[in-house]
């Protein structure tokens, strides 16, 4: 089996920002040499997610607007976790648990298997300072 490790840091503008990896999977598949396996990105913090959707900046705006309006308002003084810690990111780190912080992409003759549109991406929740990805190729 062979496999192939790399590392980005990502450090964004926004507090919030979703940015295409599918680029940097692609190259740890070919740094691997894989034509057979599977490529893992995994976020390594806990308020920032990786995940497989559409490359269209009108979902991205969908998707900010559901986190922030139904699945975690970032309105600080309404989490436990921000009393307790004096802090104010609870709400990117219950983002993170909603989208999740990991995927899988097969990797089929040579190439990342994707269905038609998909793309991976960096989801940032708590942004404007560095934070790791970590991508693994591992196959044949």
């Amino acid at each position: 089996m062979k496999t192939h490790t790399t590392y980005h840091t990502f450090n964004t503008k926004k507090r919030q920002e979703i940015i295409d990896i599918t680029d940097l999977v692609e190259e740890c598949r070919a740094k691997a040499a894989i034509t057979e396996g599977m490529v893992l990105v995994s976020a390594m913090h806990i308020s920032a997610s990786v995940f497989v959707n559409d490359h269209e900046p009108g979902l991205w705006h969908d998707i900010l607007k559901w986190l922030e309006d139904r699945v975690a308002p970032w309105e600080p003084d309404a989490y436990k976790h921000n009393t307790g810690t004096g802090e104010d990111n609870a709400a990117a780190h219950l983002r993170s648990l909603t989208i999740g912080h990991e995927v899988i992409v097969p990797v089929t003759k040579g190439v990342l298997d994707f269905g038609p549109w998909q793309r991976v991406f960096y989801g940032e929740w708590d942004g404007q300072r560095p934070k790791r990805v970590v991508i693994k190729a591992m196959g044949d």
